[in-house]
């Protein structure tokens, strides 16, 4: 059995109120140094069998289509040991 880790990320210039509203909250929380957050999604795909190449390629487009709004974000797609 395989793991297929699928990372989602706003685009650099897309605006993150989530990811600032935890920027703003740390400091309060007691929790100095953070310059900057962004807030992504993270899915996990567990596979039977091997990762082939062309599974990886189903993946990717999986994660373009359903998993990601490639308009605003960007993503990853990566096995996990």
């Amino acid at each position: 059995m395989a793991r297929v880790v699928v990372d989602v990320m706003l685009k650099p210039e897309i605006l993150d109120p989530q990811g600032k509203a935890v920027a703003q909250a740390l400091p309060r929380l007691g929790f100095d140094g953070v310059t900057d957050v962004r807030q992504g999604k993270r899915f996990e795909l567990e596979l039977d069998g091997e990762v082939t190449e062309e599974r990886l390629a189903q993946l990717r487009h999986a994660a373009e289509t359903l998993l990601s709004n490639p308009v605003i974000e960007d993503f990853t797609v990566r096995v996990e040991p």
